[in-house]
């Protein structure tokens, strides 16, 4: 068998790739879905859509590469964590639309968790704060807010699904049959999941009202699940991982204290903390990284920002201040420095290291002078600024200091970027030769399982970089910049 195929369900596009076992691409397609904003902090997904634009991107992937399901040793999921969905088992119809992991409007509910013991009610167990990103109670919020809907969850009528449960649910045969699946990196994503027994929690079940007949079972990130049917017929489903941690796998950060960072929609740092779970005390997220069939789990430590490429597209769509995403870089560069601008993108509440549900964007320092330009660069280092308060609570936490960063994700092919973000952490930062390693996380979790690839060290191998970034800035301003920022952050708490 010549290929593994890797299918990455974004927060924006769906997209399918063929590596070869060079870990090269030999084929890939992708294609966005709408975001759907039906009233302020509230953002959903159409899982038919998703559903639609997951069997166009294998068919032409695979007729790109004149490939057949023969050709193909195995396939794996990664996804857009949180996003919550629900469906009915029979028909296999979604009830009503995905509820993205940006949406807010879980706030009210969280705030009632959280009045006796705190936003930390739920970290003992489940590393997480309580907090609208998570997806159980997005569930609770969606049984709640359509009638007779509990009643039938309860009866056993109703699935719930992360991405990863909804796109291997169909290729596995839907109401005929399919999987009803998530793996232990998704399932510590909502709320519902003890770290240490990686299963589901009757105890946090009751208290985010969430009956059990909804749910998945959870399985391991790296064995075989089943087999595909359709276009894929005969292929086995080999490795799931929520894409973050499917990226930290793609970067081979398989040893304690290796980090990456992706520049995606949002921004995601994790470092691997090895068998400890490390608890945070700096705002950081405790998650499982991955884990291989019934082997040990393997933690991590996150710091989740909700605005990194998707600020870019908000000056592209909202502002017109560009026409492409691509412009950004020649628009910050028309000017030397940021003229004093700061745009904090709390849209939605801000993320690690703050989790203020209360926050909202503000941009600070506007005069006269001020330019398109200036906002740009302002766009951009808020960016590396969200990322270097994320690096620092993970030092706090972990008391490792990182000797480089791995990076990947869209947004890594912006150099002022890159080289501003180096400047900022102190340390270089490290592209790797293959940018798209969330798909290629899934794609080694896949290979791993069905022996694709023999051993770590094998995908170790297959690692190597792309380009450097040195760190090149005066300490002084540095410190300055980050002080700005520190205040500006502050500015936008207790909006709402």
């Amino acid at each position: 068998m010549k290929y593994i195929g890797a299918l990455d369900q974004g927060t924006t596009s769906t997209r399918f790739i063929l590596f070869d076992r060079a870990g090269e691409i030999v084929a890939s397609v992708q294609k966005e879905h709408e975001q759907i904003f039906p009233r302020a902090g509230w953002v959903e997904h159409d899982p038919n859509e998703i559903r639609l634009r997951v069997d166009e991107v294998i068919a032409e992937a695979m007729a790109k590469a004149a490939a057949r399901p023969a050709d193909v040793a195995g396939v794996g999921i990664t996804n857009q964590r949180e996003t919550t969905m629900l469906w009915d088992r029979a028909t296999g119809r979604p009830i009503g639309n995905a509820v993205v992991w940006q949406d807010v409007r879980t706030a009210d509910l969280c705030g009632r968790l959280g009045t006796e013991f705190g936003q930390d009610r739920f970290r003992a167990k489940t590393g997480l704060p309580l907090a609208t990103y998570f997806a159980g109670p997005k569930i609770a919020w969606l049984l709640d807010n359509t009638p007779g809907l509990r009643a039938r969850a309860e009866a056993g009528e109703i699935a719930f699904g992360t991405m990863d449960s909804w796109v291997v649910w169909n290729l596995t045969g839907g109401p005929g049959g399919g999987l009803h699946i998530t793996d232990v990196t998704n399932a510590s994503r909502t709320l519902l999941m003890d770290l240490a027994t990686l299963d589901w929690d009757p105890e946090l079940l009751a208290a985010v009202g969430v009956p059990e007949a909804v749910l998945p079972q959870i399985r391991s990130s790296v064995e075989v699940y089943g087999e595909a049917r359709g276009t894929l017929a005969g292929v086995p489903i080999a490795g799931i991982l929520g894409d973050q941690q499917a990226a930290l796998f793609g970067q081979t950060c398989f040893a304690p204290g290796e980090a990456k960072n992706t520049y995606g929609t949002g921004c995601f740092m994790l470092m691997n903390t090895g068998l400890e779970a490390v608890p945070s005390k700096a705002g950081l997220l405790t998650t499982v990284a991955y884990q291989v069939d019934d082997q040990p789990p393997i933690y991590a430590l996150e710091g989740s920002i909700a605005m990194g490429g998707a600020l870019v597209q908000w000056l592209r769509d909202n502002l017109g201040i560009i026409d492409t995403a691509e412009e950004i870089e020649a628009l910050a560069a028309t000017v030397a420095d940021n003229g004093g601008v700061f745009i904090v993108p709390a849209f939605n509440g801000l993320f690690a290291p703050y989790w203020r549900d209360d926050a909202r964007g503000v941009i600070v320092g506007l005069t006269r002078y001020a330019n398109k330009g200036h906002i740009a660069r302002a766009t951009l280092e808020a960016v590396a600024f969200q990322t270097k308060e994320v690096l620092d609570a993970m030092y706090i936490d972990s008391g490792v200091a990182l000797a480089a960063l791995k990076v990947d994700g869209g947004m890594v092919a912006n150099q002022l970027l890159m080289q501003f973000q180096a400047d900022l952490l102190e340390v270089p930062v490290v592209r790797p030769a293959v940018a798209e390693t969330t798909a290629l996380g899934a794609a080694y979790a896949a290979g791993l399982a069905v022996g694709f690839w023999p051993s770590f060290e094998a995908l170790r191998d297959n690692w190597s970089i792309s380009q450097r970034w040195e760190p090149n800035m005066d300490a002084a301003r540095r410190r300055s910049e980050y002080a700005k920022w520190k205040k500006a952050v502050t500015r936008s708490f207790d909006w709402v």
